[in-house]
């Protein structure tokens, strides 16, 4: 991807941070003639957090979803369908409300520790390079495991208003998160993104296969199982404290892929950067809904992206009987 492009993309990230904090704009002004204290932690406890726990959870699924096509060398690849997502939904719900280990580290401990084990089960499963049938059907295996497991938690759960208080929650939100709830996914999140952005030239390599990536030095072993373990940690941490939050890591990587001629290993940090565009533009457009309403930010990513996903799945069909 040219600099070019990466220029249009951080001016478009800067320009939906900005709408993002504002956002309603209508009442801050007022709100800074009657009470600035008030106003300035509305914008830095409340609004900023939120706007960039989109980018960076937004980022983490792109690159993710990157790293994971790379590793399987299927496009079709990502967190959610592969049930890492699901995997990590079900940890942080484990820990939470049957466990009670409910604090920030706890949450985003199980959340990692079900992300790996989903990933680690696909594996098992599918094999390190599954077509796309074999790839589909073990995550759709593991997605529907880890919801069924997700619901019954709930249901075991001390509280029996747990299915109320988790549904947000597992539909994907960003509503009302803190400081520290920032760092505890962003950090995680932003430092696996780069981690993996230096593995494009390894995951390049191995799209050529496992024999010529060994032959050029890389250790094809310790790359498959960091990619699964980064992957785990990032989306795992900011799955504990979003949500569930599906397709933005599959329709990024895909576009990003279009950018990078088909490189799996180079679209990583282009497929970050529209994920977290695409991420903060949905959790935008959900402001727009009725004032007495709360849309989850993961029904806006499945509006467009389960179309994206079957459209990508009748274009490979169509290919494959050309």
């Amino acid at each position: 991807m040219s600099l070019r492009l990466y220029l249009v993309f951080a001016i478009l990230t800067f320009v939906l941070l900005a709408v993002s904090v504002l956002v309603s704009l209508q009442s801050l002004p007022a709100l800074f003639e009657s009470d600035p204290s008030l106003a300035a932690k509305i914008l830095v406890e409340l609004r900023l957090p939120r706007a960039l726990l989109a980018l960076a959870y937004g980022s983490v699924l792109g690159a993710s979803g990157a790293a994971i096509q790379a590793l399987f060398a299927n496009p079709l690849a990502s967190p959610d369908i592969t049930g890492a997502t699901g995997g990590a939904a079900l940890g942080a719900v484990v820990t939470a409300y049957l466990i009670g280990f409910a604090s920030p580290l706890g949450v985003a401990l199980g959340g990692v520790g079900g992300a790996g084990l989903a990933l680690a089960l696909l594996l098992l499963l599918a094999g390190p390079r599954a077509e796309s049938a074999t790839l589909l059907l073990a995550g759709i295996a593991i997605s529907a495991i880890t919801g069924a497991a997700t619901a019954l938690a709930l249901s075991l759960a001390p509280s029996p208003f747990a299915f109320y208080d988790a549904y947000d929650w597992l539909m994907g939100s960003l509503v009302d998160r803190s400081l520290p709830q920032l760092a505890f996914a962003a950090l995680p999140a932003l430092a696996v993104t780069v981690w993996l952005a230096t593995r494009a030239h390894a995951l390049d390599t191995l799209a050529l296969g496992e024999e010529t990536a060994a032959a050029m030095g890389f250790n094809v072993v310790r790359l498959r199982y960091g990619v699964v373990a980064a992957t785990a940690l990032g989306v795992g941490a900011a799955v504990s404290v979003c949500g569930a939050v599906g397709f933005i890591g599959l329709v990024g990587p895909v576009l990003a892929r279009a950018l990078t001629r088909g490189h799996p290993g180079r679209a990583i940090l282009p497929a970050a950067l529209i994920g977290a565009v695409l991420l903060l533009g949905a959790d935008i457009a959900i402001r727009f809904a009725p004032p007495d309403r709360s849309v989850p930010v993961g029904i806006v990513t499945a509006l467009f992206g389960a179309p994206f996903f079957l459209a990508l799945v009748a274009r490979m069909r169509w290919q494959g009987q050309r």
